[in-house]
């Protein structure tokens, strides 16, 4: 399968179109393939996380989340599965969405945040709040958008990335981006391997069997047919192999390996006012896990998903648009533990913005799904902002929401739930943003109610079986801060969150396991000319777990980079960093510890 990733690699490099067109019509449509993403979100909050951030976080998405924003990890160690806590919701209910397309899995319904690289995609954003409108099952705390830019000028430019540090651990990322006036490419490979054998402090213990690689393909073609239509093919190939690490208290011997493929096809047409969108989607997952990896018997399980999206967005004028979303999915799953199920679903979306003013926007939405084993309920989200004055601005919305039980929650051997309901969720999010010429504040507090939750617990004979928790809420308050400035040649940023989460169920009015009330990180960089450096701090407060709680914990990186060549058609440079710079005994899943310090050196060069 490797040596198929690479020659598509090699023939999408050498694919390079030779013809121009003089006039095309600049939008951003052509560019970027989820732009409800930017026109259709006045009144929520949507963080954007530049180069500079993303480049401090070259491995996975876990790593750069944590230390960037307010959402809570569950890691089971270094590379190990991670799965997010978004306002107090589980990983079931942050959407993942690649392209415009959620691609949570159908079997767990989730994603698992150590098997994305970062350097896989040209913007990462994070979307706080309801989503199921515009985003479908799970977008319930908030979602993850993976983004990748085609542009039509001409250009090439390519990096290469060349990471190594403690435990064995190893990177090799290259990237390419280059077209003209009519076609557009942007391609990448990239492969991590580490022995993971780090110490367990306190202990005369190591990280046994926590070994991991994987290699990841990334694909993006653009071409201008005519001076209304746009042709882009995106794709994405994934193969992973983990060995799953133990605990303090049994070591692990146990492996699993999977792949994920995505390809999408993608026909834009602008004409005048309306622009159209069809889309072709086809994802497919698979695993494989070795309880014993001596020997070769293992489970197994797939899906593959098939998606037919037609977008249609009609601007009536400067201050009205409307968008119309139809959407045809169909799963189909297989696996040694849940049969052969078979899931068909259709949507449709309205959505609907209007400015009424210079100083004020808003949004109407609403959804209704159709789905071949549940009956799902009318979707909608209402959101707005008003601009105060020209620092401050209010953002207010509410929505409806929904996630219907995943194929291992119906059909898992032994444990699934036939008799499940789907989870509904209201919420309000009132935000205020207060924005200076150097410095940005953004302030928000929210409620989510949602019914019918579904969680997995142990039964009485000890087995874990999905249940529908009552009623759960979850409430709180978060903060962002930025600022940026230079005196002289230094030149200084500051980036920082805090969040304050409670989220219980209602019946017990406990907070619910692995949701920390408080959690907060900062972030510093420094840079004057040739020399940078930075700083993260990151805390998590106390958990719950089962019948106890986890200890509170914080965390320390450090790092520096220099220039080494500025000058001319090739830049490089070197990084430093130290991870866990105290050197802290901390876990984010009880028994599970997490890296003693470790070292890191990153080399990139550009031309």
């Amino acid at each position: 399968m490797r040596q198929h990733i690479f020659i598509l690699f090699v023939i999408g490099f050498g694919s390079l179109a030779q013809a121009q067109l003089d006039s095309i019509q600049k939008l951003d449509e052509v560019f970027l393939s989820d732009s409800k993403l930017v026109e259709y979100t006045s009144g929520i909050k949507v963080e954007k996380l530049n180069d500079s951030i993303i480049d401090k976080n070259p491995v996975s998405l876990t790593g750069l989340l944590a230390f960037n924003s307010n959402l809570y990890f569950k890691e089971n160690g270094f590379g190990m599965v991670s799965s997010p806590s978004f306002r107090g919701t589980n990983a079931s209910q942050t959407a993942v969405v690649w392209n415009g397309i959620n691609i949570n899995s159908q079997l767990n319904g989730q994603t698992d945040f150590n098997t994305i690289n970062t350097t896989s995609f040209d913007a990462i954003d994070i979307r706080s709040g309801g989503g199921s409108v515009q985003y479908g099952s799970g977008a319930i705390g908030g979602s993850i958008h993976l983004n990748n830019n085609l542009e039509f000028d001409s250009h090439f430019d390519t990096s290469v990335r060349l990471f190594c540090g403690s435990f064995n651990t190893k990177m090799t990322n290259v990237s390419s981006s280059f077209g003209n006036s009519k076609f557009s490419a942007n391609i990448g490979i990239a492969y991590v391997d580490s022995d993971n054998d780090y110490k367990y402090l306190g202990t005369d213990m190591v990280n046994e069997n926590g070994e991991f690689n994987n290699l990841n393909l990334d694909v993006n073609l653009g071409y201008v047919l005519s001076e209304k239509d746009v042709l882009k093919l995106y794709h994405q190939s994934y193969d992973g192999k983990r060995h799953f690490s133990g605990t303090l208290v049994a070591i692990g011997r146990s492996k699993y390996e999977d792949e994920n493929f995505r390809t999408m096809l993608e026909w834009t047409r602008i004409s005048g006012s309306i622009t159209s969108k069809l889309k072709a989607v086809h994802l497919n997952e698979k695993f494989k896990y070795f309880e014993n990896k001596d020997n070769a018997i293992f489970s197994f399980g797939k899906v593959n998903t098939f998606i037919a999206n037609h977008n249609l967005n009609l601007r009536v004028s400067d201050a009205l648009q409307f968008r119309s979303i139809l959407e045809l999915n169909h799963f189909d799953g297989g696996g040694s533990s849940f049969g052969d199920p078979k899931r068909t679903a259709f949507s449709a979306t309205v959505l609907m913005n209007h400015k009424p003013s210079k100083c004020f926007e808003y949004n109407l939405n609403i959804r209704k799904d159709y789905t071949s084993d549940f009956e799902n309920p009318l979707l909608f989200s209402v959101d707005g902002a008003y601009k105060v004055s020209d620092v401050y601005t209010i953002q207010l919305n509410g929505s409806k929401n929904f996630r219907i039980p995943t194929f291992n929650d119906l059909f898992w051997q032994s444990g699934g739930n036939l008799d499940l309901d789907p989870e509904e969720s209201y919420q309000v999010d009132l935000g205020q943003n207060f924005r200076f010429k150097h410095f940005n504040v953004i302030l928000n507090t929210y409620y989510i109610n949602t019914k019918d939750l579904i969680q997995w617990r142990p039964d009485n004979g000890g087995d874990w079986r999905p249940i529908n928790v009552a009623k759960s809420h979850s409430h709180g308050a978060e903060m962002e801060a930025r600022t940026a400035f230079k005196i002289n040649e230094h030149q200084f940023s500051f980036g920082g969150h805090y969040s304050y989460t409670v989220s219980e169920n209602l019946e017990t009015k406990r907070q619910l396991i692995y949701v920390p009330f408080h959690k907060g990180n900062v972030s510093v960089a420094y840079s004057r000319k040739a020399f940078s450096a930075f700083y993260q701090h990151l805390f998590n407060g106390d958990v719950f777990i089962i019948e106890d709680e986890l200890d509170g914990f914080n965390v320390g990186n450090i790092g520096v980079g220099y220039l080494l060549n500025s000058s001319g058609n090739v830049q490089y440079d070197i990084n430093f960093r130290v991870n866990n710079l105290y050197n802290k005994n901390y876990q984010n899943v009880a028994l599970r510890p997490m890296p003693n310090r470790n070292y890191q050196i990153l080399t990139t060069i550009k031309f």
